[in-house]
């Protein structure tokens, strides 16, 4: 039976009853197929395509994915589609994920490796991205898929180790990461070479501690490597609706920080055996996390960026900084297309990072817990935030006073001294704090200066720091009190 929009839901499951089973993975909605009454109903009147509507999937795709299903259960092959490079990429792409659920369910990795070895000689880094993609989308816990990654990447790793060395120019990010990532592969070979000098008799743990300590302080630089790809790549992936990888990744980042503060806890602890034990695992995870960023991580991101993105992710890095070494001078960052392009941009206010309309902008300041006040170059009132609850007393007519006339006689002098010492270029803060109706107010005030020096005001900033003085110790989970 060929698949095709217009074939039966009936005759389909009537020809390949296992189907029943395999529906309800693809969408829950499909659990009501296996109601022999609601089966009757819809199988004679309801086709493929009006089942892809009431499960929310792409017909191409329930289609790709029935195919994939049946020739997995009989070996026949339904839609005709080859699998190779040049055709069937839905098609493939449906089959991969059926073999990821089979492991989900359980199926043993080798059995699933062989299945993955018949169906395709390649798989693309963009496609394991995709799967990933998608099983999110359909209901796949992140969590499920991290559990899951490094089977995903076992079960295509020779698939993987067949593509290219990255060629990318010096100084591109990619490059960047993948020189520490050399770093990186040196410091775990270089504390492995410690713990076996232990575990040989070399040397004793305790007067290596030091070297061990040493050795885990400048792995733990990877942060910054991590935080590069969190704050600079994965948001120009989201932009191309790859999301769910970045997230699963980032998950397993954290992991990895979990394990390097364990390392240091084991260490302090002064127990050999526990601590070579986890760094041993520590380390394992380090390197396949290289593998995934070499093989399926970079690989995609160069598919999918464009060198607008590559140059605007670079000049980003430097807010960040570095894992252990500086990017290679060459990659030329300096011209960049019209910023109106970014999604989002037109019609609002450009800032130095990011856009924001009139409003948006308004309504963020009026909800900042401070007050905000800004006296301009020629210090009159330009602004002020009305805040629903403030600390002092502002009203609109306030706007275009000379400040001095807004303060009592008697501390008129010491505004004036921090206006003159802003202007000279002196000072740049002023600080004080009060005792005010039973509440702690903190007041600063703040030279602003454009990029060039040039000074353009005054910025005053108050806030009753009564319930912050108050805190202590950590809340590192939402407590709304409900």
């Amino acid at each position: 039976m060929k698949l095709e929009s217009s074939t039966l839901i009936g005759n389909l499951v009537d020809e390949y009853p296992f189907l029943l089973e395999f529906l309800p993975k693809i969408s829950p909605v499909f659990e009501r197929l296996k109601d022999p009454e609601m089966r009757q109903q819809m199988g004679e009147i309801a086709t493929l395509e009006m089942v892809s509507q009431m499960g929310g999937i792409g017909i191409d795709d329930l289609i790709g994915a029935l195919n994939a299903e049946i020739e997995r259960v009989t070996g026949k092959k339904e839609g005709g589609n080859d699998l190779g490079p040049d055709g069937g990429k839905e098609e493939k792409l449906q089959q991969l994920k059926s073999i990821i659920m089979d492991l989900h369910s359980g199926s043993n990795v080798e059995d699933v490796k062989q299945r993955f070895l018949d169906l395709a000689t390649e798989v693309d880094p963009s496609e394991i991205a995709r799967m990933e993609q998608e099983l999110i989308d359909e209901g796949l816990p992140q969590e499920e898929i991290k559990k899951l990654c490094d089977v995903h990447v076992l079960v295509f790793k020779d698939s993987l180790d067949k593509k290219e060395e990255l060629g990318v120019p010096p100084g591109h990010p990619v490059q960047t990461f993948m020189k520490e990532n050399e770093v990186l592969e040196g410091l775990l070979v270089a504390l492995s070479g410690i713990i076996k000098d232990i575990e040989s008799g070399k040397s004793g743990f305790p007067e290596r501690k030091g070297d061990l300590e040493r050795m885990l302080k400048s792995i733990s630089k990877l942060e910054l490597h991590y935080l590069r790809k969190e704050n600079q790549l994965f948001p120009l992936l989201e932009k191309h609706n790859i999301s769910g990888p970045t997230q699963v990744m980032w998950a397993l980042h954290d992991d990895i920080r979990g394990m390097l503060k364990e390392a240091n806890i084991r260490l302090e602890a002064g127990d050999f055996g526990p601590f070579m034990e986890h760094v041993e695992s520590m380390s394992r995870t380090m390197m396949d996390m290289i593998y995934k960023e070499e093989k399926v991580l970079f690989p995609m991101s160069l598919d999918n960026l464009s060198e607008d993105e590559w140059k605007r992710g670079r000049r980003g890095e430097e807010e960040i900084g570095y894992a252990w070494i500086k990017p290679d001078e060459g990659y030329d960052v300096g011209a960049l297309h019209s910023e109106q392009g970014i999604s989002g941009s037109k019609g609002k206010l450009r800032l130095d990072e990011g856009y924001l309309t009139l409003e948006q902008l308004n309504c963020m300041l009026k909800t900042l817990p401070i007050d905000i006040s800004f006296v301009d170059a020629d210090n009159k009132v330009a602004y002020y935030s009305a805040t629903d609850e403030r600390i002092f007393p502002r009203s609109p007519a306030v706007i275009g006073r000379e400040v001095k006339n807004c303060h009592p006689p008697k501390s008129v002098h010491v505004v004036e001294r921090i206006l003159s010492e802003f202007k000279a270029g002196n000072k740049d803060v002023a600080e004080f704090w009060i005792q005010l109706n039973g509440k702690f107010i903190h007041i600063r005030y703040f030279a602003v200066r454009s990029a060039e020096g040039k000074f353009l005001g005054t910025l005053e900033v108050s806030q009753d720091a009564t319930q912050i003085r108050k805190l202590e110790g950590n809340r590192r989970l939402l407590d709304w009190g409900d």
